[in-house]
């Protein structure tokens, strides 16, 4: 691919990433994570219904006048509900125009809430991201471990959980060789780095992720940095995004690709 096709692809990553974001149920229209262990006696403040987790699976109870819609239509009565697999605009419970997404992290049940009228949405002005750069595209490889390894790390909401790696990234830089450790995705092999760098609470947010893609059979990869993204966490305070884990620091400044929200005076905020 020549300079000008990867700046123009690049062009066009960058203007689907503002589309997502500020979609009406992208990442600024999070309102909320409720974490149903947290209510005990099943009623969450501004999400109608009663709530219940029972292991393996969330019941919800709902009123007519709660109006809340399952699938499309009026739910009074029981429903029992498994983890939203599908985005929030194709979240299966509505409560007019809020979309109701139930997750599951570490055996933990939350609902989230989508709301395209939250405050930050209306207020989203686009995010600051550095021009393509080829300079910022290396060469690397991929080296899978033998045994998918977790670690803990501290998340955006200040709890730790498991971060699950399945091996190294690897890069070289002004001659100097750096590695991160990566998540591999179960169903295409694509690969997920979250990383910090030296602009990280400066002329960045304080974290990032990379979405390099899928390695060729030998392992190769291009470390497109010019594609760091700003995690969820950069959009609504709800979201709970893992930090880097131990190692994932680079020392140099990856002045590249998303580097916080237009108008943020401080790039943890």
């Amino acid at each position: 691919m020549s300079d000008d096709e990867a700046t123009k692809a690049w062009r066009e990553w960058h203007e689907h990433r503002v589309a997502t974001v500020s979609a009406p149920y992208g990442p600024l229209a999070l309102t909320g994570t409720h974490w149903i262990a947290d209510y005990p006696e099943g009623r969450i403040p501004a999400v109608p219904g009663s709530w219940r987790a029972t292991g393996g699976e969330v019941v919800l109870t709902a009123a007519a006048e709660d109006g809340v819609e399952l699938d499309g239509q009026p739910l009074a009565g029981e429903a029992v509900l498994a983890a939203d697999e599908g985005p929030p605009a194709h979240s299966r419970l509505a409560a007019g125009d809020v979309r109701l997404v139930v997750i599951r992290r570490e055996g933990e049940w939350a609902v989230r809430v989508y709301d395209p009228a939250a405050a930050a949405r209306r207020a989203f002005g686009g995010i600051e991201a550095t021009p393509y750069d080829p300079a910022h595209a290396l060469p690397g490889h991929f080296r899978p471990y033998p045994e998918r390894r977790t670690v803990q790390v501290e998340n955006a909401d200040g709890r730790d959980r498991g971060l699950h790696l399945g091996g190294e990234l690897s890069f070289s830089r002004a001659g100097v060789p750096y590695t991160l450790q990566v998540a591999v995705d179960a169903d295409d092999g694509s690969l997920w780095a979250v990383f910090g760098d030296a602009t990280g609470g400066g002329s960045s947010y304080r974290f990032r992720f990379l979405r390099p893609g899928t390695p060729a059979p030998d392992g190769s990869i291009t470390v497109d940095l010019n594609r760091a993204q700003l995690p969820p966490c950069a959009f609504a305070d709800h979201f709970i995004c893992p930090f880097p884990p131990p190692g994932n620091t680079l020392p140099f400044e990856v002045a590249a690709g998303e580097r916080r929200l237009k108008g943020a005076l401080v790039a943890g905020n």
